[in-house]
């Protein structure tokens, strides 16, 4: 009776364990996938990644405010003519154009702001008081509006590289 008992025993383990197999293997594809086969699994480590802020991927965006790659290119050619490098002549207005335009409205007295390559009002109005100066009649209030992006394509379309 006690081998019954025994091989009751070792036959409950078994079922326990293919059970907790399946219980693992239901959490693991729930969780997002099985790591490995086997009787056992870790669950996936939390990810020490944290999200994004507008703040922290703002710099690394193309802000072409309206401006095909053609007038973009004139944009920087621009400013590499005035001094300011905008980095590759690429037509995208990355953070090295931004930055290049900051400083080079710096010079004008037009901005007053960080050199930190972000297209925020401060930069929008820096830019409003340039087009002005050439012809423009924008009212400086650091939204690029329609108007705005229309001044600045007729004029990035007048410089050339």
């Amino acid at each position: 009776m006690l081998y019954e008992t025994k091989g009751f025993f070792r036959m409950r383990s078994k079922i326990m364990k293919r059970a907790c197999v399946t219980a693992a293997t239901v959490a693991a594809l729930t969780v997002g996938g099985l790591a490995g086969a086997g009787t056992s699994f870790a669950a996936p480590a939390q990810s020490s990644a944290r999200t994004a802020t507008v703040e922290a991927v703002a710099p690394l965006a193309v802000v072409n405010l309206g401006l095909d790659t053609a007038h973009a290119k004139s944009w920087q050619c621009l400013l590499r003519d005035r001094g300011h490098s905008p980095g590759t002549i690429d037509g995208q207005l990355g953070t090295n154009s931004w930055k290049a335009a900051q400083k080079f409205f710096e010079t004008l007295g037009y901005y007053n702001d960080s050199i930190d390559g972000i297209v925020g009002p401060n930069t929008i109005k820096a830019l409003q008081r340039y087009l002005n100066l050439h012809g423009a009649n924008l009212a400086v209030d650091g939204i690029a509006g329609p108007e705005t992006k229309s001044e600045f394509w007729d004029f990035a379309g007048t410089h050339r590289c």
